[in-house]
């Protein structure tokens, strides 16, 4: 076990973390000194160590008591009973291995237990071009092969290829996607790059989508990783910043969020504003976030920590620090599960990286 730093002030939860290229030049990745890293003088709380030796884990789903993550150079890892099992994955595409690529968000199905079915979104390289797409995994066993495809060539670029993909609480399928290292895009409603997009689990349009014909659900995001939803139905967002300005946004149907417009505290006609943003002297590189209690929970790669918001007071927090970057998170009866992400070509690994923890909430 490893001890995490829990620091004083708000109530935000974030895992912050890196904007991420792979040693790829990009603007967030040569971002300011962070000046806004919290600590303070509360006892530390001691996270407990799940599973050690993940390979670029990415996202993290679960049911009843086994876990499942996705791992960026293609496999399933299930953990059970403190066993874990590396699973294949056998796509129709060659998957990417270029920055931030590769096998990215994992869901199951709702119908899992009798399906044997989840969703998943990578990078595929085709001709000597690089795509996105979503599609239905088939469990046979210890293999997950690729069935159908729902949606197919979303923008690819060096980097900024989003990923994250979430049930909502409507039994749609949310999926974040990245500019793909060509702003416009994000504006360009026409084109699936910068957007979170929406669709039926069959991989249908829903009819009450806010364009006819599109999966656009929102627009002018430039590389947005993480979707949570309150009881209440609100959607929250996590995304990237250029240079900083990091952004964790509440959702609203067929809004424009400024990408590349606005960034931070920036306002514009018709455009979005974030509900807390790092600003332009600090980065959080937020990926995976999670709600809870009236609190935003996120994982941070350049900021290496978990970072608590507190809707309620606007305050935010670190809560979980040295153990490097963090990629995604999960909560359930008051539990936060998080894995590290030091093995990605970016952090600096700690012995047996990477890990999946779990640590009580109560006890920070």
């Amino acid at each position: 076990m490893k001890k995490i730093m829990i620091a004083l002030l708000g109530s935000l939860l974030i895992i912050a973390g890196c904007s991420e290229n792979n040693g790829a030049k990009e603007p967030n990745e040569d971002a300011v000194e962070e000046t806004d890293r919290e600590t303070g003088g509360l006892p530390a709380a001691e996270p407990e160590v799940i599973a050690e030796e993940l390979n670029t884990p990415w996202s993290i789903d679960r049911l009843g008591e086994t876990f499942y993550l996705s791992e960026r150079p293609g496999k399933i890892v299930i953990i059970e009973n403190g066993e874990k099992e590396r699973q294949e994955v056998e796509l129709e595409k060659e998957l990417s291995t270029v920055a931030e690529a590769g096998l990215l968000g994992f869901v199951l199905s709702p119908d899992y237990e009798n399906s044997k079915e989840a969703y998943a979104y990578y990078t595929f390289e085709e001709d000597g071009n690089q795509y996105n797409r979503v599609v239905v995994l088939q469990q046979d066993n210890s293999v997950w092969r690729e069935d159908r495809v729902l949606l197919d060539d979303i923008p690819s670029g060096e980097y900024h290829h989003g990923g994250r993909l979430k049930i909502g609480p409507d039994e749609k399928l949310y999926i974040t996607t990245g500019d793909a290292t060509d702003p416009d895009l994000a504006q360009d409603l026409d084109s699936l790059a910068g957007k979170v997009l929406r669709m039926n689990l069959d991989g249908s349009i829903p009819e009450d989508n806010p364009y006819e014909e599109s999966y656009v659900y929102s627009y002018g995001h430039r590389n947005p990783q993480g979707l949570a939803w309150s009881e209440d139905g609100k959607m929250y967002e996590s995304e990237h910043g250029p240079t900083a300005n990091d952004e964790i946004n509440i959702i609203e149907v067929g809004k424009n969020y400024g990408w590349p417009e606005i960034t931070g505290e920036e306002e514009k006609e018709g455009m979005e504003s974030p509900l807390f943003t790092s600003g332009d002297k600090s980065t959080w590189a937020p990926s995976g976030i999670a709600y809870t209690d009236e609190k935003i929970y996120a994982a941070a790669l350049r900021g290496t920590a978990v970072l608590e918001f507190d809707l309620q007071t606007g305050e935010k927090r670190e809560v979980v620090t040295e153990l490097g970057r963090i990629r995604d998170l999960y909560i359930e009866d008051g539990v936060l599960y998080f894995i590290s992400n030091n093995t990605d070509g970016r952090g600096n690994p700690l012995d047996n990286d990477d890990h999946l923890y779990q640590i009580d909430l109560n006890e920070m």
